[in-house]
């Protein structure tokens, strides 16, 4: 079952290579990463999902907490996360078919970040499932060039994970 793992570490050199290692050494694929500072430069928060059972995870969770510069780790369930992901694309497109882009932008909720004779390019930030469908619906208008971020997510309602208190 894939979980979202977010990690609260201190903002040091080697963090991010010991939070990998501790997967890659347990055998854990991770399918997202993602990695920002906080509202503190001091404190970045890692996002991570990966997919296992729930003692495994629960193990590796155990793991992570051991470690000095994790301040705080949390697991977040799938019906307690807002998570999203951005994605942006250059598509071959000529005049009289823009018009269709457009449509499908606006539809899907991307924007035109660059427009040239022949290309345009967009970008749209939402859930994992909804950029896979906005990815088949423009393919057909030739896909230059895309990039898209690692999965980050934050907790719904009031509370929160914080860099205050260990």
């Amino acid at each position: 079952m894939k979980r979202t793992i977010s990690i609260l570490v201190e903002n040091h050199a080697g963090v991010l290579s010991r939070i990998t290692g501790l997967f890659s050494r347990r055998g854990f694929n991770i399918d997202s990463l993602a990695v920002g500072v906080t509202d503190n430069p001091a404190v970045s928060r890692i996002t991570i999902v990966a997919d296992g059972n729930d003692y495994t995870l629960e193990q590796l969770e155990k793991q992570l907490n051991k470690l000095i510069e994790v301040i705080k780790v949390r697991t977040l369930e799938k019906d307690e996360l807002l998570a999203r992901e951005l994605l942006m694309v250059k598509l071959s497109v000529n005049a009289d078919k823009r018009s269709e882009v457009l449509t499908i932008c606006e539809i899907m909720g991307a924007k035109v970040i660059d427009i040239s004779l022949s290309t345009m390019t967009l970008e749209i930030s939402d859930t994992y499932f909804h950029l896979v469908r906005f990815e088949e619906m423009i393919k057909p208008y030739g896909i230059i060039e895309m990039v898209r971020t690692g999965t980050i997510a934050i907790q719904k309602g009031s509370e929160t994970i914080t860099a205050k208190g260990r």
